[in-house]
C-alpha cells in the first residue's frame, strides 16, 4: 500500500513538472524551509515567563465566555449522537457566530448518527436550512422540512455537480466525512467556489504530521501571498483568509468585493537611509538623500 502511494505521488510529481515546470521547481527549490519549521516546532520550548499558564488557555479571539455550541453539546446527554472534538466548538463559534439567526444554508458531510444536524438548527435558529451528505442510505431518516440528505460519495465529481444543480446556494459547509486526502480535495475543488460570497469553509479531522490534505491547503495558502499582479489574482478577489488549527482547516470567502492591495505611506519624517524613496501613484511621499 505505501508503495502504492508512492508511485502515485511520483506520477503527480511526473505530471506537474510536464504541465508546469517553472512552478514545480520553485516548489522543489523551496523543501528545506517546510523541513526546516518542522523541526523548530518539533524542539519547541516555551519561555519561562509562560510556564505558570499552562493549563489556562485564552480564549480565541471573538468568543464570548459562554459558548452555544459547547452548552448544546454538554446538555446534549441523550438522543442522537454528537462526535466532536471539544476544542471545535470555539473554532466554529469563532467563525460562524455572524450568521446567528440569519438565513443561512450549511452543508455537513458526513451525517452518522443524525445528532450534528441537530445541533446546527439550533445553533443558527429558524431562519437556517441544513443539507447532510453520507454514502449511507439509512441517513435518509433524519430528513425533515428543514434538512434535507443527500447519499453519494463525496469523493464523486460527478455526484457534487448533481448536488449544485439542486443546491444553488450555499454558504457554510463542514467536511466530517471520509476523511482521506483525495475525498477532502474533490470535495473542496468541487464545493469551496460554490460557496457563496462571505461563506465559511472547514474541514475536520486533519489529523497527522504530513497530512496529505493539510500539505495541498499549504499551497493553496500560498496563493494568498502572491504578488506582481496589477490587483489581486483571481483567487486572492475571492478568498479572504486561511486558518489552520490542530485538526481543522478553515477557509473565509470575501463577503465583498475587496480592494485592490495599496503599500500606502504616511508622516513627513523618514529615516534617510535611501536615496530616492519612490512615491506611491498620486501621492506626495518625501525623499532624502543621504
Amino acid at each position: 500500500m505505501n508503495l502504492l502511494r508512492l508511485f502515485r505521488a511520483a506520477g503527480e510529481i511526473a505530471g506537474a513538472l510536464a504541465t508546469h515546470p517553472r512552478l514545480s521547481f520553485r516548489r522543489l527549490r523551496n523543501l528545506a524551509q517546510p523541513l526546516r519549521g518542522t523541526l523548530f516546532a518539533e524542539d519547541w520550548q516555551p519561555p519561562a515567563a509562560v510556564e505558570g499558564l499552562r493549563g489556562k488557555p485564552p480564549e480565541l479571539a471573538g468568543v464570548g465566555s459562554t459558548n452555544p455550541l459547547r452548552a448544546y453539546f454538554e446538555a446534549h446527554t441523550e438522543g442522537r449522537g454528537i462526535w466532536k472534538w471539544d476544542h471545535y466548538f470555539d473554532i466554529y463559534h469563532r467563525h460562524l457566530s455572524r450568521f446567528i439567526g440569519r438565513e443561512v444554508h450549511v452543508l455537513e458531510i458526513g451525517v452518522y448518527s443524525g445528532g450534528s444536524l441537530e445541533m446546527w438548527k439550533e445553533y443558527f435558529g429558524p431562519n437556517c436550512r441544513i443539507y447532510g451528505v453520507d454514502v449511507q442510505e439509512a441517513c435518509k431518516a433524519y430528513e425533515d422540512e428543514r434538512t434535507k440528505i443527500f447519499i453519494g460519495s463525496q469523493g464523486d465529481r460527478r455526484f457534487w455537480k448533481n448536488f449544485k444543480s439542486q443546491v444553488p446556494r450555499l454558504d457554510v459547509l463542514i467536511d466530517d466525512g471520509g476523511h482521506h486526502t483525495h475525498q477532502q480535495i474533490v470535495t473542496l475543488e468541487e464545493m469551496l467556489p460554490h460557496l457563496r460570497p462571505g461563506g465559511v469553509y472547514f474541514c475536520e479531522d486533519v489529523v497527522g504530521s504530513l497530512n496529505g490534505f493539510a500539505t495541498y491547503v499549504f499551497g493553496l495558502a500560498d496563493k494568498l501571498n502572491e504578488k506582481g499582479v496589477r490587483d489581486r489574482s483571481l483567487f486572492q478577489q475571492a478568498i479572504a483568509s486561511v486558518h489552520l488549527y490542530p485538526f481543522v482547516v478553515a477557509i473565509e470567502k470575501h463577503a465583498a468585493s475587496p480592494r485592490p492591495f495599496m503599500n500606502r505611506r504616511t508622516g513627513t519624517e523618514w529615516q534617510p537611509f535611501y536615496k530616492k524613496i519612490p512615491a506611491p501613484p498620486g501621492a506626495q511621499s518625501p525623499r532624502r538623500e543621504t
